[in-house]
């Protein structure tokens, strides 16, 4: 068991987890990719008893059996877990909300009827750097004085 934090991008929403494995999933449904506005999600699933929360998300009731946790001030997406009526004792964090989502490896697709296979099979496509974009980096130093972490 390793304790790992993360939170929504304003800092406003900060949580712990217990996380027992590096296992995580990307799900291709239509809910989560019109809740994110993306093709699809990264999500780790733990147990609720495991997630502790300095202040608790703001909650969207995204369909009738489920709601989304998000950050009301920056927007953003945190967890996916079922309904009060209907709970799990387990519920799915965004990845990319903890404070180091390197550690987690997709095991399997979810949605797999709304998979957009074009964007997942992207390792031939050129990669730029967008600290290297002068464009974007000569933004942030004019406006912070540095590049963001």
């Amino acid at each position: 068991m390793t304790e790992m934090t993360g939170g929504c991008m304003c800092g406003r929403i900060r949580y712990s987890a217990e996380i027992e494995n590096d296992e995580a999933y990307l799900c291709h449904c239509r809910m989560c990719q019109r809740a994110t506005g993306n093709v699809s999600i990264a999500f780790k699933n733990v147990k609720r008893a495991k997630v502790k929360w300095e202040r608790e998300p703001d909650y969207h009731a995204s369909s009738p059996i489920a709601r989304r946790g998000f950050c009301a001030e920056c927007g953003t997406s945190l967890t996916f877990e079922y309904a009060e009526d209907t709970p799990s004792e387990n519920i799915d964090l965004t990845v990319a909300s903890f404070d180091d989502p390197s550690r987690f490896r997709p095991i399997h697709h979810f949605g797999a009827e709304s998979l957009h296979e074009a964007w997942l099979d992207t390792g031939t496509l050129p990669r730029y750097r967008a600290d290297e974009y002068k464009p974007l980096t000569d933004r942030w130093i004019k406006r912070v004085g540095k590049l963001p972490d």
